[in-house]
């Protein structure tokens, strides 16, 4: 047993109001300079939609994540022999229209034109070439469909889908979105890490957060098609790859994540997993149907001594420990089993969870009225699994690897909060109906109560547990003792990165 520490994060995409502040307070904070404008490392997408860049999840164009191959597990991208020999031409990158040519205005137009008849006007700049340029595509260009229905009609998890069910999807008024905030997954398994020729990119041992060096980056860029979720950008200024780093600076000062703390829906939790690195190659070798359950057990109960004699063991402090044990991330993910990987079918094993978005309550105009289909006690008021408007398969494709039973039975407990906190509050359902719930989401009032108030009543310290990542001291146990007794005064040496 080899346990080791990862902060990990839940979104809650009930709560997402798709705002964009999480995105504009990355932006401000880390990719607000020459090469980075198009960089979104948090960005938010609609779904059903294409999401940025476009097509991101058509891994038969990106070769993103990984593959099995009878026993053996490889990168989708390439093997060692084709990175050599696809190293100076990378055929699976995104392109800047995937992505989109970042561009400004020239508002001193607006101050100095000369005069004339005509209203002066500051035409579109590309920030690349600096030349005038027709604008076609942008950040967040098919939010709420963006005018067409190209974008949801494109969505690669629409595939499986029947021809009824896509056409009761994109009936206007029945059309159903959520919002889907997407930061680096700092993946247990990282295709990133896996496909950089160079060694640039490894995971800090003592949070598992994945950084990129920029001294060590080479601008090969087969990061960017490693990682199946696009979360690596190439910066075409200084020629070096950049990635999401988690506000580790904020993390080592006890601070959320920038994008966490300025949330406005609350929808993000941060907290400390424990797991088992021994077993990273055969939970990724798992059937796709076994994957969420596999991530599951990888992941170990920090109340359990073996795994915290294991921890010690590993240099993972009682703090941290204790952080691990107050983790809304644990409770989402192994103890209520609500949380759920985006894309477990790529064998990344992302450390970063969603709490799938409640199925709208269908209704329909019925001889003149409005309707809810139901009869008695909560029908009414709730959705059903069997008159989903937002159809399982869709959700299992993008939450379970198609495992379409592991997306119900999130959905069974999460209608059973519901229906059990409307019974406590307004005492118009009856008790059998409660029961019968309950029953079948094999959940009990008790944990109906605690799902519910941190969901909806979470406090700054419940939805952010910092762990104390004592960083001094981590990069201290990495030092051989010739090196303290230069830093103590015998000439100075730069600390050594700790990596797996």
């Amino acid at each position: 047993m080899d346990i080791r520490a990862q902060v990990s994060m839940v979104f809650h995409l009930d709560k997402c109001i798709g705002c964009h502040t999480c995105s504009v307070a990355c932006k401000n904070i880390w990719t607000d300079r020459k090469g980075a404008e198009y960089m979104w490392w948090n960005n938010v997408e609609t779904k059903p939609g294409t999401g940025y860049p476009t097509l991101w999840e058509d891994q038969e164009k990106y070769k993103g994540g990984w593959q099995k191959e009878g026993a053996d597990l490889r990168l989708k991208l390439q093997s060692r022999l084709g990175t050599l020999g696809n190293i100076f031409f990378n055929p699976y990158l995104p392109t800047v229209d995937d992505y989109y040519e970042p561009w400004t205005y020239e508002y001193e137009n607006l101050f100095n034109a000369p005069e004339g008849d005509d209203q002066p006007t500051a035409r579109a700049v590309s920030l690349i070439s600096g030349k005038h340029m027709e604008i076609e595509a942008g950040p967040n260009w098919d939010d709420d469909l963006g005018g067409s229905p190209v974008y949801a009609a494109n969505d690669p998890n629409l595939e499986k889908l029947t021809e009824e069910e896509r056409r009761l999807l994109n009936e206007l008024e029945r059309m159903v979105f959520f919002y889907l905030p997407r930061i680096c997954n700092h993946c247990l398994n990282p295709g990133c890490v896996a496909a950089c020729p160079a060694g640039a990119l490894y995971k800090r041992g003592e949070d598992g957060i994945v950084l990129l060096s920029q001294e060590k980056c080479r601008a090969w860029r087969m990061c960017i098609s490693g990682c199946p979720y696009k979360k690596t950008y190439y910066n075409w200024s200084t020629g070096k790859s950049e990635k999401c780093i988690l506000c580790y600076p904020r993390l080592e000062s006890g601070q959320a994540p920038a994008c966490f703390h300025s949330c406005v829906g609350r929808i993000r939790y941060l907290g400390l997993l424990l797991y088992d690195a021994e077993r990273i190659e055969e939970t990724a070798k798992v059937s796709d149907e076994s994957l969420v359950e596999a991530q599951r057990a990888i992941i170990q109960d920090p109340f359990d001594s073996r795994v915290i004699a294991a921890a010690k063991a590993n240099g993972i402090s009682d703090a941290m420990l204790d952080s691990a044990r107050k983790s809304p991330v644990y409770k989402f993910v192994k103890q209520w089993r609500l949380a759920l990987p985006l894309h477990p079918d790529f064998r990344t094993l992302p450390m970063l969870f969603y709490v799938p978005p409640m199925l709208p309550v269908q209704a329909a105009v019925k001889d003149g009225n409005y309707e809810i289909p139901g009869a008695h006690g909560a029908a009414p008021m709730f959705s059903s699994l069997e008159r989903a408007r937002m159809p399982l398969r869709f959700l299992a494709s993008l939450f379970a690897a198609g495992n379409e039973e592991v997306v119900a039975a999130v959905y069974r407990k999460l209608m059973a909060v519901r229906i059990y906190m409307r019974a406590q509050r307004v005492k118009d359902v009856p008790e059998t109906e409660v029961q019968q719930a309950l029953t079948q989401a094999q959940t009990t009032p008790a944990e109906a109560e605690a799902i519910w108030r941190l969901t909806s009543m979470p406090t700054f310290e419940e939805r952010f547990v910092v762990p104390p990542l004592a960083r001094e001291m981590a990069i201290e146990s990495m030092v051989d003792p010739f090196t303290r007794k230069q830093e103590a005064g015998f000439g100075k040496r730069e600390a050594p990165e700790r990596r797996w």
